[in-house]
């Protein structure tokens, strides 16, 4: 007889057997089975450090232990699950919606006799399996939404709350997606979802489970507009220079203004005093002060983001000196082994030492509020830290007793001037209340920068953290970008992560060996990465890379973030033609003008691409090639070739300033424009020769063969 339990709602079919083993996974709208029949896995299983009832401990061996489940009953809307040795059930809870079918943890029940004599709270569980599922491989996988997809369907299995751990496991011809509960993050409570749809209605499965479990909103962020809008970025926007930012931005064609923190508040060099959050002297009236600017900046058709870092602890700031708050993180505990007085420089402590942090700038011990660095450690019996430096960071000194507990303190290895919080204190949301607050002065989306700044298991704090900062939002954001992602902060962060600055000589380079090469797989993931941060040099940032950052970003829908600091883009003398590239292809994606087709063109990386403004001043997709200039070169010129109406084009430009170019051609030969629809500009003749006035971007326009321009472009000379 077959005792299988079904599930069946609008879009699958699943049987579960007895014996607690997934047997079919039918997709109705195909009939497709979905699972691998050669993996036959229990649904469940439970994990031991070590076997705790007394006859298992005696009979196995005493080591970490998972136990399969073997038998499942249906009791209403619960599962009854037993185990494979372990003595205790788990009780399961079920929800089956019409387009997903969740699980969640409910209780154990344990028998009188499991666990006779031993004086602890049974059962002495450190993991909880709720979901296994092992499919049938397919084309795509997305890693960080872990769902298993093609063209024909979509499996998921997700996190419907913030505790539940979900992860994948390839095996030869199928891949296991798998959900589970941590004791030591938490265990009873936990939630987790399973999806088989189309691909199409994935994102229709995903926003049911949001609204259904009041998860931030993920799916509907993904489809707002904003969400693929460029970023324009700042370290110092201030009421005194607000407007000069704004100006920029709209030159630029952003819609977005993303301020860092330091915009607003005081800070020593970086992140030394990050978590203060005292306001600069711009803002004497604080809040009020900030509030108005923001209003302004909305005002103008921007809207305005917060760039902050949550999880880090400036090292100079007051929640380290004078005395070390005891809720942040530390790497490692010790205990003193010996009392220490104020003038000790050695410290004894009874756990060995052995492989303690070494890097200079992060070999520091705290005990009882007092910060210290050490030189090295000996890891013989006694056990002890030396060449101690007492009161590092102006803590306070003082004598700590025999016994008390510190440890090595957390210390960033961006920089090395914060630290981590202990996410499992309540620091984390004092951080947020301050945080929520500033936000609530009128930002409308944000960076959660530093966000692997987390304790372990990160899988959890990264995503977790980061919640525990974004529910306190009011408003909540358009969307969220972050410097780290989790499987659980999909639900909000819809931008993915943006990659870090890279130079002007190295910057093509880099765009395609890391955003364009990640873009394709966060398709995967059902959303987009943001092909930024890219810096401003002076003169090292050029139109050209701009063209090509931006071309390749929009060939994948994906947005760019560019930083910009006044004191250097105003002395930048091709601001103009950088910021009109930002502008027409933020323009032609807004307007939808990309269609597949070029997209699919973009998408060569090896191939770079302008867009024109022809003589009906309508847009142009055209291939062009450099032929001049490059980071090293002498010259102060770049210049790119194309064709077009059966004549060469040559678009070029003195990246420093201003000069004179002469071309070994008759003028007659040539044609010079400001812009393709604008009016012929003179051009002066010298012995044969034509003499360019050269400074913003140019087109010159000729029958003369590639050959003849590439080379007298190669050979330019410039004169005052």
């Amino acid at each position: 007889m077959n005792q299988s339990i079904l599930f069946e709602n609008d879009l699958f079919r699943f049987e579960l057997g007895q014996d607690a083993c997934a047997k079919s996974l039918i997709l109705k709208s195909t009939g497709e089975e979905l699972l691998d029949a050669s993996e036959r896995l229990s649904m469940f299983s439970v994990t031991q450090e070590r076997p705790f009832n007394n006859e298992v401990k005696l009979s196995h061996p005493n080591k970490r232990t998972t136990y399969p489940a073997n038998s499942v009953t249906r009791d209403g809307n619960r599962l009854i699950i037993g185990f494979d040795i372990a003595p205790y059930e788990a009780v399961v809870e079920f929800k089956l919606a019409k387009d997903y079918l969740s699980f969640t943890l409910v209780d154990f029940i344990v028998h009188e006799y499991s666990y006779p004599w031993l004086h602890l709270t049974p059962p002495p569980v450190s993991e909880f399996r709720l979901i296994r599922l092992p499919l049938k491989n397919r084309e795509k996988y997305g890693e960080w939404l872990n769902v298993l997809w093609d063209d024909f369907a979509a499996i998921n299995v997700l996190a419907a709350c913030p505790e539940a751990r979900i992860e994948s496991e390839m095996r030869y011809s199928a891949r296991v997606l798998t959900a589970d509960a941590d004791a030591s993050v938490k265990l009873r409570g936990v939630t987790a979802s399973m999806i088989a749809c189309k691909p199409d209605s994935l994102l229709d499965c995903i926003e049911s489970i949001e609204v259904d479990y009041d998860l931030p909103r993920g799916v509907a962020a993904r489809r707002a507009p904003t969400i693929n809008r460029s970023v324009y970025w700042s370290n110092n926007v201030n009421p005194s220079n607000v407007d000069e930012h704004i100006r920029l931005a709209k030159q630029g064609g952003f819609q977005l203004l993303l301020m860092y923190y330091t915009s607003f508040f005081v800070e020593d060099e970086y992140l030394y005093l990050n978590g203060n959050y005292d306001f600069r002297p711009e803002y004497p009236n604080g809040f009020a002060d900030l509030r108005a600017m923001l209003a302004k900046i909305k005002a103008a058709g921007i809207e305005p983001g917060l760039h902050f870092l949550q999880t880090h602890i400036g090292l100079k700031s007051r929640y380290v000196t004078p005395h070390v708050d005891h809720r942040l993180n530390l790497t490692r505990r010790f205990t003193l082994s010996r009392p220490l007085g104020k003038e000790d420089d050695v410290i004894y402590v009874e756990q060995n030492p052995r492989d303690s942090v070494m890097f200079d700038d992060c070999r520091y011990l705290t005990f009882g509020g007092e910060m210290m660095h050490y030189d090295s450690f000996d890891c013989e019996p006694p056990y002890y830290f030396r060449g101690i430096k007492r009161g590092a960071y102006k803590t306070e000194i003082v004598e700590h007793p025999l016994g008390q507990i510190g440890g090595i303190l957390d210390i960033s290895e961006f920089g090395a001037q914060s630290c981590y919080i202990d996410q499992n204190t309540g620091l984390q949301d004092e951080i947020a209340d301050k945080v929520a607050e500033i936000y609530g002065c009128g930002f409308r989306f944000i960076y959660l920068d530093g966000s692997e700044g987390a304790t372990i298991p990160y899988a959890h704090h990264v995503s977790n953290a980061q919640y525990r900062v974004y529910k306190k939002f009011e408003p909540k954001p358009f969307f969220c970008e972050g410097a780290a992602k989790s499987h659980f902060g999909w639900h909000w962060m819809s931008g993915g992560n943006a990659f870090d600055i890279f130079e002007p000589k190295i910057f093509k380079a880099k765009i395609a060996e890391h955003p364009a090469e990640e873009a394709p797989r966060m398709r995967n993931d059902f959303t987009r990465l943001n092909f930024g941060w890219w810096g401003f040099w002076n003169p090292g940032t050029q139109a050209d890379l701009i063209e090509y950052g931006a071309a390749k970003a929009a060939a994948w829908n994906c947005p760019v973030t560019m930083q910009m600091d006044l004191d250097v883009v105003k002395k930048h003398p091709r601001l103009d033609d950088i910021l009109e590239a930002m502008r027409r292809w933020e323009d032609v994606r807004a307007k939808g003008w990309l269609d597949d087709e070029k997209k699919e063109i973009l998408k060569d990386l090896s191939v770079e691409h302008t867009l024109l403004l022809n003589e009906n001043k309508e847009y142009e997709l055209v291939r062009y090639t450099q032929i001049a200039g490059d980071q090293a070169a002498e010259v102060p010129l770049r210049a790119f070739i194309f064709e077009r109406n059966g004549k060469n084009t040559v678009v070029f430009w003195h990246t420093s300033g201003f000069g004179n170019l002469s071309l070994p051609f008759s003028a007659k030969n040539l044609k010079l424009q400001k812009e393709l629809y604008g009016e012929q500009i003179t051009i002066s003749e010298n012995d044969g020769k034509s003499i360019i006035p050269t400074a913003g971007k140019q087109y010159l326009t000729t029958d003369l063969s590639e050959v003849e321009i590439r080379k007298a472009f190669e050979n330019a000379v410039f004169f005052e």
